[in-house]
């Protein structure tokens, strides 16, 4: 792969990751490029159905940006590579792209192409699939009360720290909801504080809810935080904020195909898209099997 296209979000990242120098470190790796960046009017257009190679420099929330566009110009047989410059990029770990971007893109000439499913998502307008994950309960309350922040913080750690704290909190607050949950035909049915459906890792200010999750494997991880798990959950929620191992709570997952979820509330989320729906639905989730191609290193065990 030669013909590479880099999209790009200028405010992500810091002055080393500019314009000027990603297409620097992209000519030095022998690549010929192409720059449109997500600011700019029209990007959309400028899309290169030619390109070898789609190379997404930006947040979690520009991969989704830039993936939905793929969907629409139907041009998901091109591979993606990720430059991760945002705050929890947590779609560049899963794929083993996240550190010194100078580094990653050296990397995509020994790659290999994994093709990725996705989630799709019927009867919540505005939303048809997730790439990361989707979910009802705290998370999308963690996502309404992070943009109410005004604070600016010196780093994406530290943001990612203020948002575990917030998410400690909202669970201390939070009455567990009722949620009517069929998974491949079996009734999960209960209450809840977090029905999340899973496709990679983690989601959020870099939660890893699901660890085993590999999102080309053809299943969906559902991880579920039931009534009765208040206190372990709280418990490993400050075990996290205080640097520890992360080890000390197992989510109840289970792996399936096709999930139908009526949960007793209006917030959800699709990846870092929140939406407030207007009344209770039954929303269904099947897995898309094999709809992107993401570029991962030669290490299977960065290809989760």
């Amino acid at each position: 792969m030669h013909n590479v296209q880099l999209i790009h979000n200028p405010t992500a990242g810091d002055e080393e990751h500019n314009r000027e120098s990603l297409l620097a470190q992209i000519k030095a790796a022998s690549f010929e490029c192409r720059y449109s960046s997500t600011k700019e009017v029209g990007w959309k257009k400028t899309i290169d159905k030619d390109a070898e190679l789609i190379a997404i420099a930006g947040g979690d929330g520009t991969v989704r940006k830039v993936v939905k566009q793929l969907f629409k110009q139907k041009l998901t047989r091109i591979p993606i590579a990720v430059l991760g410059l945002g705050t929890a990029n947590n779609i560049a770990k899963a794929f083993g792209a996240y550190g010194n971007t100078e580094d990653v893109i050296q990397n995509w000439k020994n790659a290999q192409v994994k093709k990725v499913d996705i989630g799709l998502v019927q009867n919540v307008p505005g939303i048809d699939f997730f790439l990361e994950g989707f979910g009802f309960g705290i998370f999308p309350y963690l996502m309404k009360e992070m943009e109410k922040l005004e604070e600016e913080f010196p780093s994406p750690e530290e943001e990612l720290k203020a948002a575990q704290k917030k998410l400690h909190k909202i669970l201390m607050d939070y009455e567990p909801r009722q949620c009517q949950l069929e998974v491949d035909g079996t009734d999960h049915s209960g209450k809840f504080f977090m029905v999340e459906v899973m496709n990679i890792r983690s989601i959020g200010p870099n939660m890893v809810l699901a660890p085993m999750a590999d999102a080309g494997d053809g299943e969906l991880d559902v991880v579920l935080v039931p009534e009765a798990h208040k206190e372990k959950f709280s418990d490993f929620l400050l075990h996290k904020l205080s640097g520890g191992d992360t080890d000390t709570y197992q989510f109840h997952t289970l792996k399936a195909k096709n999930i139908t979820i009526r949960w007793d509330g209006t917030r959800l989320h699709a990846d870092d898209e929140m939406l407030k729906m207007e009344r209770e639905v039954e929303v269904k989730i099947s897995v898309k099997e094999g709809a992107l191609q993401f570029i991962v290193p030669q290490d299977e065990s960065a290809n989760r």
